[in-house]
């Protein structure tokens, strides 16, 4: 029996435990990555570590998130975070070179290797052949220590790409059409593997959107092969000396398959406030617009923007329409610039943004009050844009630019025939805003600077015998990250002080959630299924910790946040039977008796409704070392026992 190409990769890298689906594996990692809203703490915790030098091939610390800078508070992160680098390590890629899955994939990308980053859409890096994982910023910290990353082995799933896209429908329609298919749950404890004929028409720009929006999946990560497309991408960014070969065994097996025949695809919307809500742009119509935004580690490539670029030529955005672009990386800006496209879409009208996240994560351009935002990003959960009521919708970056003009949500398709869109055979390269650390030897020279905002991070006590706290909170099905820690200009810049932070918890949901769990002074959060989808962001558990929050009772889990709540010490438990949801109301007394005790030995827990008197049963899904973690209160606790 042959290999996937993620299965080859696993085998390469496996330190611990066997490729079992659904059992635990220990992978080496060959690179790391952390943006600044997840880096602090990132690094915090790395030096909690006491690590002297990174042990990984390469670690990369972007400035993408928070570049908006109306308070020292960002500008006093970068200046940690780029001191630590300096001193442990870690290349830093400086505020203005662009957004770190965009800018990982043109410099230091390498097919075959694994990569993991404190950001959920790492999952990029497959569109270059990496075996790329999305993490909790304790997992890169202990990558980058040295240790290994730990997961289940996931499901193999084949997608067959047959065909070719017709003019103006692209790479975004796919994988919103994957979407349609397998829902923000269907990609959970699986990695989504990418083959057919189609797959050599993709440019690796092209498969890096794709890859990138396996996030909202739920997928462990997305792959595609290491080809000829792979090949030439990396020589025209003068790294031809790290592509290698990468494709499944003709005999490789796959627990699910699906076809999509790229001929029949148009172009295609989600709509508020899921990724997963899709329609084709037709069958919603033609909708006023009151903004466009074009850009995001999804669709912000030298690619995306001359299209961009060619719809906007000699045309004027809508008087009724704000259209803003944010190229993905100075790479990109700079060869707009000098080709002269840059210069087109000012000339139409657009708003050019610095090379960053920006709109993306709320930072800034939050459309008007129940406002028609269409947005060429990843994710459109309810508030994220910072406007409580914001339509937002998600598309691709040639149904953005042709909307943008007419002032409706319109189909490109109806320009008709479509210019020849090549990519360069080489690419402008200035790494001037990349700055290499110091070398070991001189490492004791350079002094970590920490501004006041930055806050120790919360550490959990081990694991009590019985656990007594009410239900502080009761929320429903697809509760992501953004409801437990919302993003934002407003919140974004103390992601470093978990104390201030810890006001704004569940925001979204309930406000009275912080003072309520801290008048509790311990509380239990009760959850519906995928709980936690979304952001890799810790913060999601550092912050329900620090308010005193025990443990989470949910029907499932999102991958990375249970990772993340076993990291921070918060025991994660789901319903055997998943109608005991409604026998829990918020207010709740409740109890986990003996529960400390059920862990270590792996009996069945129950929970104990002393407000009404039902009784519960709950599991712990924790194997071997996740066990040993909860039980001494999370990772930091765990490793000063095993690892200091």
């Amino acid at each position: 029996m042959g290999f996937t190409i993620a299965e080859k990769i696993i085998k390469a890298h496996l330190v611990e435990g066997e490729m079992v689906k659904g059992t635990q594996i220990a992978l080496k990692i060959d690179q790391t990555l952390t943006q600044d809203a997840t880096g602090t703490m990132a690094y915090l915790q790395l030096e909690a570590l006491g690590v002297d030098q990174v042990k990984t091939e390469k670690s990369v610390a972007y400035i993408d998130h928070n570049t908006l800078q109306s308070g020292f508070m960002n500008a006093d992160d970068h200046k940690y975070i780029g001191s630590v680098a300096k001193k442990h390590g870690i290349y830093f890629s400086r505020p203005g070179n662009g957004i770190c899955h965009q800018v990982h994939l043109e410099r230091f990308g390498k097919p075959g290797k694994t990569l993991i980053g404190s950001d959920s859409h790492t999952p990029t890096g497959g569109g270059i052949g990496m075996f790329a994982c999305g993490a909790g910023g304790f997992d890169v910290a202990v990558a980058m220590a040295g240790g290994a990353y730990h997961i289940n082995m996931p499901k193999m799933v084949r997608i067959n790409l047959t065909g070719s896209l017709k003019p103006w429908v692209s790479a975004k329609d796919i994988i919103l059409k994957v979407l349609q298919m397998l829902t923000v749950k269907g990609g959970v404890g699986k990695v989504i593997e990418y083959g057919g004929e189609g797959v050599a028409s993709l440019s690796v720009p092209e498969r890096a959107t794709i890859t990138n929006m396996g996030a909202e999946l739920g997928a462990t990560t997305s792959i595609f092969p290491s080809d000829d497309a792979t090949r030439a991408f990396l020589k025209a960014q003068g790294r031809e000396e790290d592509w290698v070969e990468l494709k499944a065994d003709d005999d490789a097996v796959y627990d699910e398959t699906y076809e999509i025949n790229l001929d029949e695809l148009v172009p295609m919307v989600a709509c508020p406030h899921s990724p997963d809500n899709v329609k084709s742009v037709d069958e919603v119509g033609k909708i006023k617009v009151d903004q466009v935004c074009i850009g995001s580690c999804t669709n912000s490539s030298l690619s995306d923007m001359m299209k961009v670029a060619a719809i906007l030529k000699g045309k004027k955005v809508h008087p009724d329409v704000s259209l803003a672009i944010a190229p993905g990386s100075k790479q990109v800006l700079t060869m707009l610039a000098k080709d002269g496209l840059l210069a087109d879409m000012i000339d139409a009208g657009a708003r050019i943004l610095e090379s960053a996240c920006g709109p993306c994560i709320g930072m800034g351009q939050s459309p008007n009050s129940k406002g028609v935002s269409l947005r060429t990003f990843n994710r459109n959960f309810l508030g994220r844009s910072g406007t409580a009521d914001g339509q937002i919708y998600l598309l691709s970056p040639e149904v953005a630019a042709y909307s943008a003009i007419n002032g409706v949500l319109s189909n490109p398709t109806e320009l008709g025939n479509m210019p020849e869109f090549e990519m360069p055979e080489e690419f402008l390269i200035n790494d001037n805003m990349v700055e290499p650390p110091a070398a070991p030897e001189d490492a004791d020279k350079v002094e970590v600077i920490k501004g006041p905002n930055i806050k120790p991070f919360p550490v959990a006590d081990p694991l009590e015998e019985t656990i007594s706290a009410p239900a502080v909170l009761k929320v429903e099905d697809n509760i992501t990250t953004d409801h437990i820690m919302p993003a934002g200009s407003k919140i974004l810049p103390y992601r470093s002080n978990i104390p201030h932070l810890s006001q704004y918890c569940f925001e979204v949901c309930d406000p009275e959630f912080p003072a309520r769990a801290k008048a509790a002074g311990k509380g239990i959060i009760v959850g519906g299924s995928n709980y936690g989808q979304g952001s890799s962001r810790e913060h999601a558990a550092l912050v329900p910790l620090y308010l005193g929050i025990k443990a989470v009772v949910t029907k499932s889990f999102a991958r990375i946040h249970e990772a993340n709540l076993i990291n921070t010490g918060i025991l994660p438990l789901t319903f055997v039977n998943e109608a005991d949801y409604d026998k829990i109301n918020q207010g709740d007394e409740l109890e986990l008796p003996n529960v400390k005790e059920a862990v270590a030995e792996g009996k069945q827990i129950v929970l104990v409704n002393k407000t009404n008197g039902a009784e519960i049963p709950v599991n712990c899904n924790l194997g071997g070392r996740n066990k040993e973690i909860i039980l001494a209160g999370g990772l930091l606790n765990y490793l000063k026992k095993h690892m200091l």
